[in-house]
């Protein structure tokens, strides 16, 4: 993604960010980018601090195991599951707690860019191509920039573990309000060529395009949202005891 965010901006310089496909490509860019900190961070941690069972404490559970035979299969697999429930609500906690501000940075942006892929993308491929494409030409930097990102960040969202809450669209909405207003600082300063048709003002039909492109704000979060609920059923099928929900 570095590679073809590098090629593009040679090609075009600083105006290349001029448009909100470069916008959420770097902010997808710099998600991995904390991702891969916050998870190198945490390895070391786990390799520093975790330590094999021994042999005493291996001791101690296989006697316990047979001095407690006498309980029912039905009354341990209860035990069990209460203490996975346990177990879960503990490591969670401790995430929580342990999340601080790297960690909440990078949910937040993992979902503010999961619904700017999906409207970046679903705009560009549905909207731009078909009615715009005698005026431009879809080259493959083009046509990657608009695929890669989703790619990658599906495949993210099928490995991680993190919550998806509807509440977070607020973060997605104001990063395309950000956009707008740095568009329209730029008209006020004297600019006229707009990047995209529905963002011109001088049109009797600006308002209704508004209008239309706030809606689809939520169709374009919730398709992630629908993303993580499969993921969590599936998985929660197929690895009923090693299986973290994301929510």
């Amino acid at each position: 993604m570095s590679w073809f965010l590098s090629r593009m901006v040679l090609l075009d310089g600083l105006s290349a960010f001029y448009f909100y496909t470069q916008w959420t490509f770097t902010l997808v860019i710099i998600y991995f980018v904390i991702g891969a900190c916050i998870s190198a961070h945490g390895c070391w941690i786990y390799s520093k601090y975790h330590h094999p069972d021994n042999e005493e404490t291996n001791g101690f559970l296989n006697g316990n195991v047979e001095e407690h035979s006498s309980v029912t299969l039905t009354y341990r697999t209860k035990q069990n599951r209460n203490m996975t429930k346990l177990q879960k609500y503990l490591e969670q906690e401790d995430k929580d707690q342990r999340a601080g501000f790297w960690g909440y940075a990078m949910q937040v942006i993992y979902q503010t860019s999961a619904g700017a892929v999906v409207l970046t993308d679903v705009v560009f491929w549905g909207l731009l191509v078909p009615l715009l494409s005698e005026h431009f030409k879809v080259n493959l930097i083009m046509a990657s920039m608009h695929s890669v990102n989703a790619i990658f960040l599906l495949i993210d969202t099928a490995l991680n573990s993190m919550s998806f809450p509807w509440f977070r669209m607020a973060y997605f909405i104001l990063w395309s309000c950000a956009y707008v207003s740095f568009q329209w600082i730029l008209h006020a300063c004297g600019f006229t060529w707009w990047p995209y048709p529905f963002l011109e003002l001088d049109t009797p039909w600006a308002p209704l395009w508004y209008l239309c492109m706030a809606l689809v704000h939520i169709p374009c979060y919730g398709f992630f949202v629908l993303v993580v609920k499969a993921k969590n059923s599936f998985l929660s099928k197929f690895f009923p005891n090693a299986y973290i929900r994301s929510d």
